[in-house]
């Protein structure tokens, strides 16, 4: 799970160094990575045949999983890989709204202020300006959210889909994301240069093939809470490619919304109450 985390933290690095537009990055990530799922699972043997409500939930994910990739990976290049990736891990919020909109069983009132807190740390690390490049931010923000909501969408259909091989899940939702990129690429093979193929290549068999594997292995063997604590080395590793590789320099104010957005993912993990953790705080 680690190793998982650590590679997804270089997610970023490697879209916005391939050179390449969104629908040209997606469109290989699904084409690379889909084939060696693909493969891996025809090595297995595990094909499962698909009854007609799994492969609509299949297909609805799908569509769910490639829009997420594309809004995420377009945000990269509009906002930051540090910012967009602490804004996409809103996404267990989303999980939660959409969750009891289905069921019709409100959140409780303490998840509705760590929400409220996440959003207003997403609002923050825009640095709350307007205008000029300023836009460009806040689009770059909207992007992540709504990569997180369709993410939320992709996990809840996933959820439908038990007893089917996650890699043939993954795989074939990728299938799906390749012919739905195909009218938007317009990068032929020829025109990559070999640092543009070796990073489509590596999003495609590690970021992808690889990292999809060692995830879904950790799921069924590892407790929640460790899970949950393991995956905030994707959003530190992201925030310290940033700085090394590109200097982005970050404003107090955007830096504070990322310690909100932190402090309420963790908070909602744990359960904590809102009121409780408010009143401590006021007496420290």
């Amino acid at each position: 799970m680690l190793v998982a985390m650590l590679l997804s933290g270089t997610i970023g690095w490697f879209v916005v160094e391939s050179g390449q537009n969104t629908a040209t990055v997606v469109f290989y990530r699904c084409l690379i990575g889909g084939a060696a799922l693909l493969l891996y699972l025809s090595w297995q043997r595990g094909w499962q045949q698909l009854n007609r409500a799994q492969l609509g939930y299949l297909l609805l994910g799908g569509l769910a999983l490639v829009a997420n990739w594309f809004c995420l990976f377009g945000a990269y290049h509009l906002s930051s890989i540090s910012i967009a990736t602490l804004v996409y891990h809103t996404q267990p919020f989303f999980l939660l709204l959409i969750t009891a909109l289905l069921q019709r069983q409100p959140p409780s009132a303490s998840r509705w202020a760590w929400l409220a807190l996440a959003f207003c740390g997403v609002a923050l690390t825009t640095g709350l300006q307007f205008g000029g490049n300023h836009q460009q931010l806040w689009l770059g923000v909207g992007l992540a959210a709504l990569a997180a909501c369709l993410y939320a969408v992709a996990t809840l259909t996933t959820r439908k889909l038990s007893g089917i091989p996650p890699a043939q899940i993954a795989g074939l939702q990728m299938m799906l994301g390749m012919l739905l990129m195909l009218p938007l690429e317009k990068a032929s093979l020829n025109e990559l240069t070999l640092p543009s193929a070796a990073a489509l290549l590596t999003l495609g068999l590690v970021h992808t093939g690889l990292m999809y594997n060692l995830m879904y292995s950790a799921f069924q063997r590892l407790p929640v809470s460790s899970i949950a604590f393991l995956s905030f080395v994707y959003p530190l590793v992201a925030v310290l490619i940033d700085l090394w590789f590109y200097q982005v320099a970050l404003s107090l104010l955007q830096v504070s919304g990322m310690v909100l957005i932190v402090l309420a993912i963790v908070a909602n993990q744990r359960q904590w109450a809102f009121w409780l953790f408010a009143a401590t705080a006021k007496q420290g």
